[in-house]
């Protein structure tokens, strides 16, 4: 049944492009942005580095909005409940971001996300032009730095608005790794 739930999602929204259903229950295809660019940002409820990063993943959102970019979080706890997502971005101050529950991965795993929080940058052509860390905070899992120095997902938002090449379009996230779902064979890196 979850298949055949999963078929008619994706040919109601179109293209044979993964889809999701977000929190308010609309039809997300976050591999098609009607913006002129979206950003996809994987997260997880539980993962402190994820966590830690709710006001810069706010603040770029917010900053970019007006200027064409639309922002999706994409929940990487498949067993999450819609209510404690909701909770959890009102706890971060989240909330005017939408988000959705990717509960099969399938959103994650097209983008190639690996860890939370990773961001990926979608071009209106459904073209990923950059996929990686938000920022260079964390120099490795568990050595944060005091402040970034460099802010990768905001150069590569601001490098595709102004129609430039992306200098760094791969960077490495550090984060909570997403597990792959139970019968599913893990993916390697």
């Amino acid at each position: 049944m979850k298949l055949f739930a999963w078929i008619a999602l994706a040919a109601s929204a179109g293209l044979g492009q993964p889809a999701v259903r977000d929190l308010d229950g609309r039809v997300r295809q976050p591999f098609a942005p009607t913006a002129i660019a979206s950003v996809l940002v994987f997260v997880t409820s539980d993962c402190p580095i994820s966590n830690a990063y709710a006001p810069e993943i706010d603040d770029v959102c917010r900053a970019y909005r007006s200027r064409g970019i639309d922002c999706l979080l994409l929940y990487e706890d498949v067993a999450i409940a819609p209510a404690a997502a909701r909770a959890h971005l009102e706890a971060y101050r989240l909330a005017a971001i939408p988000a959705a529950i990717d509960r099969d991965r399938a959103i994650a795993g097209a983008a190639g996300a690996s860890v939370t929080p990773e961001a990926v940058l979608v071009d209106a052509a459904g073209a990923t032009r950059y996929r990686g860390r938000i920022d260079n905070l964390y120099a490795d899992l568990g050595r944060r730095r005091p402040a970034a120095t460099v802010h990768d997902l905001r150069d590569a938002i601001d490098a595709l608005l102004a129609g430039r090449p992306i200098a760094q379009p791969r960077t490495e996230a550090f984060g909570c790794y997403i597990t792959s779902l139970p019968g599913r064979p893990k993916e390697s890196r």
